[in-house]
């Protein structure tokens, strides 16, 4: 599947993930977008306890080595149809 139906899964609330990337465990999932108090570091410092944080929908990662960061399409990302969705 392209990028653009990978793009439309994740907004449907499914994984998807690059064909080579499927045996490594990676995937990518849809952080939706959400409003809440800053209750912890870095943000209480950097906002102040308690002030509203609006938090923009994005597209995280989950790593060969479990960790989940934010991810970021390249262009090889964006022109490969060799996108799939992942049963996790």
């Amino acid at each position: 599947m392209d990028f653009g139906k990978a793009i439309a899964a994740l907004k449907e609330g499914k994984c998807v993930a690059r064909e080579g990337w499927n045996g490594k465990g990676m995937f990518l999932f849809l952080v939706r977008g959400s409003q809440f108090k800053a209750n912890r570091e870095p943000l209480m410092s950097i906002l102040g306890e308690g002030t509203t944080v609006d938090y923009h929908a994005h597209i995280d990662m989950k790593t060969a080595q479990g960790y989940i960061v934010p991810w970021l399409a390249s262009q090889a990302d964006m022109l490969s149809d060799d996108w799939q969705i992942v049963t996790i």
